[in-house]
């Protein structure tokens, strides 16, 4: 079996790609996000393997925190609020569909934190014309 922290990576990609989020939505897991800037002309979110802690809770159970970053990511035309908030609505969407939920595929890890960090980053769009945005999906799980 795949690790913990693996699994609720790829149900995070089943769950974006299989949700109506106003756009056609195509999420990959990656470990290594890079793309040259003429490759993001296309939307792109990416789900990344965060990180994973375990401690004690009883005698016998464990709570595991899993955390996975999800990466909105498109090179935009320019910085008129007509190109970036349909974007931003995007962000919200993908954490509200995480946000207090149990995965499906994975029902015993419900999202106990969906934050936006950072809901865009400004340099991005200043340097590179490109929206970038990061939310932190916090998973508990008892083991």
């Amino acid at each position: 079996m795949a690790s913990s922290l693996l699994s609720i990576a790829d149900a995070v990609v089943a769950t974006i790609n299989g949700a109506s989020l106003g756009q056609p939505v195509d999420a990959e897991r990656l470990f290594l996000p890079q793309f040259e800037l003429q490759e993001m002309s296309v939307l792109r979110v990416v789900v990344v393997p965060k990180d994973e802690d375990r401690k004690p809770i009883t005698r016998t159970a464990k709570q595991a925190t899993y955390r996975v970053d999800v990466g909105v990511l498109k090179k935009i035309a320019s910085t008129d609020t007509a190109e970036i908030d349909p974007l931003c609505a995007l962000v919200a969407s993908i954490a509200a569909l995480f946000d207090g939920k149990r995965l499906a595929a994975l029902p015993e890890a419900i999202c106990t934190v969906a934050k936006t960090e950072p809901v865009y980053a400004p340099e991005h769009l200043e340097q590179l014309r490109q929206f970038t945005s990061v939310i932190v999906l916090t998973f508990k799980v008892v083991e």
